[in-house]
């Protein structure tokens, strides 16, 4: 088994050019920003033929530079909640890959690499308690974050699907058999396209002043068919109707396969003693850590 330096985390190349200054009597200046591969918590394994991550374990990323903190700090890319996607295809070194394509396991887990490389891996993360509501601090160390993986490479089971779940298979997909109706949930890993969807029904939700349903949302974005039926209004209607013992066993039987960085931290509530272990938000706040 290889030691974690070696299974996760960003390598910068030793032949990655250092930046120049003009030796006297020269004219300019040359700079190149330096690369470093980062290896994607999927290894390719979820991507289609053609895809240009399929097959493909580690990513390319330039280091971040002035240009892609004017993005960041872009009040009108903050605004349209696009600020962290134009960042990453920024530093993206390959411009075949888009941020939609990308599954969110991996988004992450580049959008890690590139803050650590800029700023470093300490981050003081807000995180709203889930018991009294009150803003903590969080000290999370990205470095540690980076080298564990959840999901379906978790070294636990080391790749392979528990009970109840068949994948992936050559589309990419997992068939996931619920213990309570014995159906047969044929889903995908979220990619970026997918996650914005589902943010756009919780968005559709408030504005309309619906009340939130987390829980049904995710499963009616990730899910492909149910028993072999992909007509969405069948598959809706049967997801609003999940008994709750196959509504917890598909919530952990898709967090079990997900390919992703463990972004989870142990919280404790300054405020009122609350415990409970919470997921690393990831927002434009992340890539300031003085603000």
């Amino acid at each position: 088994m290889r030691n974690n330096d070696e299974r996760t985390g960003a390598v910068e190349q030793p032949n990655s050019p250092a930046p120049s200054l003009p030796q006297p009597g020269q004219m300019g200046l040359n700079f190149v920003s330096p690369t470093e591969f980062v290896e994607i918590p999927s290894k390719g394994k979820f991507y289609p033929s053609g895809h240009p991550l399929h097959g493909v374990e580690a990513v390319e990323i330039r280091h971040m530079t002035a240009k892609e903190e004017d993005i960041l700090s872009s009040k009108t890319l903050l605004k349209q909640g696009v600020a962290i996607d134009r960042f990453l295809e920024s530093v993206l070194v390959d411009k075949r890959i888009t941020t939609d394509q990308l599954l969110v396991g991996d988004k992450n887990a580049l959008i890690i690499a590139a803050r650590i490389s800029g700023y470093g891996n300490d981050y003081q993360a807000a995180v709203g308690c889930p018991n009294c509501g009150s803003q903590n601090k969080c000290e999370v160390d990205l470095l540690e974050a980076r080298n564990t993986y959840a999901g379906a490479f978790d070294e636990s089971h080391e790749g392979i699907a528990p009970e109840g779940i068949k994948g992936p298979n050559a589309s990419g997909f997992y068939e996931i058999t619920l213990p309570a109706t014995k159906a047969v949930f044929e889903v995908r890993m979220m990619s970026g396209r997918e996650e914005k969807a589902f943010a756009k029904r919780l968005e559709q939700r408030k504005k309309r002043k619906q009340s939130e349903a987390m829980l049904t949302d995710q499963f009616k974005t990730f899910t492909v068919s149910i028993n072999g039926v992909g007509d969405l209004k069948q598959v809706f209607r049967f997801i609003d109707n999940l008994p709750v013992r196959d509504s917890r066993f598909l919530r952990q039987a898709y967090a079990k396969i997900s390919p992703a960085l463990n972004l989870k931290h142990d919280f404790q509530c300054t405020e009122c003693g609350h415990e409970q272990e919470v997921e690393v938000p990831i927002t434009a706040q992340f890539f300031w850590p003085d603000a």
